[in-house]
């Protein structure tokens, strides 16, 4: 395949803007009606973002072939949606044909070889990991909802108690549906290491016109059944033991994953005596954001190798430290730390651009994102697990799924719709958005 003229022409499709996605996804569902049922009522908010990503991804398959992690994750988490192997037929037909109408005349032969090429090895990649992670865990984990508490105004702590054994490591993120939203799945971060009763804590912070958290705050109660999907992400985890001094700069709700990590490690203290010097700051817009400001302070207070510093950014009367916490903690010893970062997009870039100014290299600063990164993006977009935004940029990662509510013309190219399902429905099976 032919990487350059890949990229060139999917960067000369997406000038075409919104109408790319509309066409694409109303060729699929013209195609195959049957797949609506698997996706969410309202689609008003995600209608890019498959698209978005499936040709950033394929566009780049020479790539992926060495590093295939984030497309087998994506097989793997597409099958607590119900894909099965012969939807991605379906989807690749849908891709070209929307390659096709936009490209024009320069869809001819070749480049059609090269594109065609690419999709194949990246649903290969995908199906070959859903197949094998189907002998060893379920589609998802059902979890029973044992605590409700409304720490803030607009933030709520959720504690789910899953019914079979779910195993995860201490930073990463998991999906979840509630039965008030059905087929709306979203990462949320544990915010605790795995107990022994297998229970998990959630931080789920109400954004105004999201899908998701105002139900999950208004309306989810005790004795509720959520979803599960299979837990993602190593970036912000560290093994059992390691040394290495932290530096943890959290945004909101970004605080979760590191709160797992935190509690990984003093259990680490507690059983050997030994660990490593963590500094954690959590930077808020105002103080009363600080929703778990009194554990973290006694911590501070009992553990010697814990310091624990607030940063509020837009209180003036706020006697502590002010200012944006990616500034604050640019400022700290970093010599011989590791920096974990997690927040909304906006404050880690922040971040990860003072931390660097400062002199970390960026091997030494981890930070979490959900989605394939082009050759010349340096930066990803990372995930706030718990807080949603009324944009796209923190709805990681990317599925098969995102069709429009209302169709357009999809034009002379898409097929008549058919009677019948030509698509296998499959069984049902395996930080933050709307």
């Amino acid at each position: 395949m032919d990487a350059n003229a890949l990229q060139q022409s999917w960067d000369r499709v997406t000038e075409h803007g919104e109408q790319v996605p509309l066409y694409f996804y109303s060729h699929l569902f013209v195609s195959h009606p049957e797949v609506r049922s698997m996706f969410p009522l309202s689609m008003s908010n995600q209608r890019d973002k498959f698209v978005s990503a499936l040709g950033r991804i394929v566009s780049h398959a020479d790539q992926i072939e060495n590093d295939a992690a984030f497309v087998q994750h994506l097989g793997r988490d597409h099958r607590k949606y119900a894909v099965v192997a012969e939807h991605y037929n379906a989807v690749g037909v849908s891709l070209c044909a929307t390659l096709k109408h936009f490209l024009g005349a320069e869809w001819d032969e070749d480049l059609a070889v090269h594109w065609t090429a690419a999709y194949q090895l990246v649903a290969r990649i995908m199906v070959e990991a859903a197949e094998t992670s189907e002998e060893s865990s379920p589609d998802w984990w059902d979890a029973d909802v044992v605590s409700v508490e409304r720490r803030t105004m607009d933030l709520t702590l959720l504690t789910v108690q899953p019914r079979h054994a779910f195993q995860f490591r201490p930073g990463q993120s998991l999906s979840m549906e509630i039965p008030q939203r059905p087929r709306l799945w979203r990462y949320f971060s544990p915010a605790n290491a795995p107990r022994r009763d297998g229970s998990i804590d959630l931080h789920v912070q109400q954004i105004d016109g999201g899908q998701m958290s105002p139900a999950v705050v208004r309306s989810l109660k005790v004795g509720d059944t959520v979803k599960l999907g299979a837990p993602v992400g190593d970036r912000l985890t560290r093994w059992e033991n390691d040394a290495t001094d932290l530096l943890m700069v959290a945004g909101g709700t970004g605080l979760a994953p590191l709160l797992a990590v935190l509690e990984q490690i003093d259990l680490q203290w507690q059983q050997s005596g030994t660990g490593p010097l963590v500094h954690l700051l959590h930077g808020v817009r105002m103080p009363w954001h600080l929703y778990d400001r009194p554990r973290l302070r006694e911590v501070a207070e009992r553990r010697p190798w814990f310091d624990y510093t607030e940063v509020v950014s837009d209180d003036p009367s706020y006697p502590g430290t002010r200012g944006k916490v990616g500034t604050v903690a640019a400022q700290q010893a970093l010599y011989g730390r590791t920096a974990m970062v997690c927040g909304g997009p906006q404050m880690v870039a922040h971040t990860l651009e003072q931390l660097a100014a400062a002199g970390m290299r960026p091997e030494q600063i981890k930070y979490e994102h959900f989605y394939y990164a082009a050759a010349d993006q340096h930066t990803g977009v990372p995930a706030l697990p718990g807080q949603e935004t009324t944009g796209d940029e923190q709805q990681p990662p990317p599925r098969l799924s995102a069709l429009p509510d209302s169709p357009v013309d999809p034009g002379p190219d898409v097929p008549a719709s058919d009677e019948g399902s030509r698509l296998g429905r499959g069984v049902w099976i395996p930080r933050s958005g709307r």
